[in-house]
């Protein structure tokens, strides 16, 4: 049939069941929404209040529900304001489709009104990226771009489609729908008998999991895996809901801010095995002194991650449910050896994490008991009102360590959460890709003042279309974590990190259209929450938290 370029982009998108687009309209995409309008069935766009909110949530969406997030945009600066939730998708293997319309063929190369090469931008935080400047070629490119995106390491792809494409007719043939195929094995039997070799000689084991193991697929076969050597496990931040926060093997977050037990068991280890890692600076700190008694077992889908941090004594390329597939198999009936030395080592960690988790508990009952509150109690207090029956998303500061450390979390995707490269700002995005992606499903962004400062005007969106978000920001009147790194390390010099304008979050909120509260104690809090979970409205808690409260760092250098 023939159709205009704007029609085949709309046709294209309904082959690859896409449900949803984030997007922000604009002078060149203006065809792509008319065409959106005329002939979009069952897509349902959701405007955001910024181009930046449009990535965010499509990014929110991806990994809430493990589609392809799909945003559209228009040329200039419509386009680069994508480029922020770009690079945090890139960064943390998120599958994302960005469209952007530039100005038509003729007009490139001239500095046009709104013009930019958004493709050269781009090009260092996409996994690919195309131009597309003949309608012939359209189809086919954004039938590729899903593929590339949701195979293998996932990842963002932009298309950029000139203006004049998507007026212009083209005989449009559609094709079936076909699923990515999944990762073809490609490790060696080698490989995998010298990682049975360690982990049968191991005494000292421990399992860490980050991003990459955080599918349901890998998150199964990993809990089948470690409770068939019962090895203790940590995870990074990424890796968060692999394993279940109340998991009896389960020890806490590596790295920085992580546990004092995760701390311990990296430090004795005799062997660690990482499954879809990077071991980012966050999670070694010092990588001299990372795991210095262990050999290392990684493995990882994409092949470069493989000794670029870290070095291995086996590198394993595959996808992470496959690989730990083989190695259980191969590992029945061959790990008694060790099995009484394996139980007291991670007796003896599961004790140190118990006796944390008491001195934790114990702080936060004293916090309320003063009638305060701290950022650990706020999260405690939010996790016992509402439990697994939420996703998670977070801002970046000491909001998101806090969420990470003090949330316990049973299920990939319940924590949304700008990684690798640490967006303020993303949270309140995430969190209506996430609503719009899991409906009936309530989702709650922890965010600090200063973020929740860069991205409030997207709660006009929440409200638009009456999701159930509940906003807790931790009103610390300061940039929580650079805060107290000047005072770690600037003798308390801090320079630009103190906010003394007084802004009344909540009346900004209810000016919106949000429910808005205030709470400075628990009782507060949880009332709060009562009515926020029973109106199922967009709602903004802001909580009074003192200025110079701080995450406890465990090690500094």
């Amino acid at each position: 049939m023939l159709l205009t370029g704007a029609e085949i982009i709309i046709e294209t998108l309904k082959e690859e069941k896409v449900g949803v687009i984030f997007g922000y309209p604009g002078g060149t995409a203006i065809n792509v929404y008319d065409a959106l309008m005329r002939r979009g069935g069952d897509i349902r766009h959701i405007l955001t209040s910024h181009e930046q909110g449009a990535a965010h949530a499509a990014d929110g969406y991806a990994r809430s529900t493990g589609r392809t997030g799909v945003c559209l945009v228009t040329s200039g600066p419509g386009a680069t304001n994508l480029v922020t939730g770009i690079a945090t998708a890139y960064m943390d293997s998120v599958p994302l489709v960005a469209i952007t319309v530039n100005v038509s063929n003729s007009d490139l190369g001239k500095d046009s009104f709104q013009e930019v090469d958004i493709a050269g931008v781009t090009i260092p935080i996409t996994k690919h990226n195309f131009i597309v400047k003949d309608i012939a070629m359209l189809a086919s490119t954004i039938r590729r771009a899903f593929k590339i995106a949701g195979s293998g390491r996932k990842g963002p792809v932009l298309i950029d489609i000139t203006r004049d494409v998507t007026k212009a007719s083209y005989e449009y043939a559609p094709a079936p729908h076909g699923d990515s195929p999944e990762f073809e094995k490609d490790f060696l039997n080698d490989e995998l008998d010298e990682a049975v070799k360690l982990i049968c000689r191991s005494k000292k084991p421990l399992l860490l999991a980050g991003g990459g193991a955080a599918s349901h697929s890998a998150a199964r076969s990993l809990d089948l895996f470690a409770r068939l050597l019962e090895i203790p496990v940590i995870d990074t931040l990424m890796g968060k809901g692999v394993f279940c926060g109340k998991d009896p093997g389960y020890l806490g977050m590596a790295g920085l801010y992580g546990t004092r037990a995760a701390a311990a068991a990296l430090a004795g280890a005799d062997l660690l095995i990482g499954v879809g890692t990077r071991f980012s600076e966050r999670v070694t700190n010092n990588d001299r002194a990372f795991a210095p008694k262990a050999k290392i077992i990684h493995i990882d889908i994409d092949n470069a991650e493989l000794n670029k941090n870290i070095l291995s004594e086996v590198s394993i390329a595959g996808d992470a449910a496959m690989v730990i597939r083989e190695l259980t198999g191969r590992l029945e009936g061959k790990c008694a050896a060790n099995a009484a030395k394996r139980r007291s080592w991670r007796d003896e960690l599961c004790a140190m994490r118990d006796a944390e988790e008491k001195e934790t508990a114990d702080k936060a009952a004293k916090a309320a008991g003063k009638g305060i509150l701290t950022g650990p109690l706020v999260v405690r207090t939010a996790y016992e009102k509402l439990k697994d029956d939420v996703i998670v998303t977070t801002e970046v500061g000491l909001n998101q360590m806090w969420a990470a450390t003090h949330y316990s979390f049973s299920r990939p995707g319940q924590l949304l959460t700008s990684g690798g490269l640490g967006t303020m700002g993303y949270g309140l995005g995430a969190a209506i890709g996430a609503a719009v992606g899991n409906p009936g499903r309530p989702v709650v962004n922890f965010a600090g003042d200063g973020c929740f400062r860069m991205n409030m005007i997207e709660l006009l969106t929440a409200v638009r279309e009456g999701l159930h978000i509940i906003e807790i920001i931790f009103d610390n009147r300061s940039l929580g974590m650079v805060h107290q790194l000047q005072r770690m390390r600037f003798d308390g010099r801090y320079s630009q990190t103190e906010f003394d304008d007084n802004v009344d979050y909540a009346s900004i909120a209810s000016a919106m259209g949000a429910l808005a509260f205030t709470a400075h104690n628990v009782s507060e809090l949880d009332a709060a929450l009562n009515i926020a979970m029973a109106d199922k409205k967009p709602s903004v808690i802001v909580c009074d938290i003192d200025r110079d409260e701080i995450f406890e760092l465990k090690t500094f250098e």
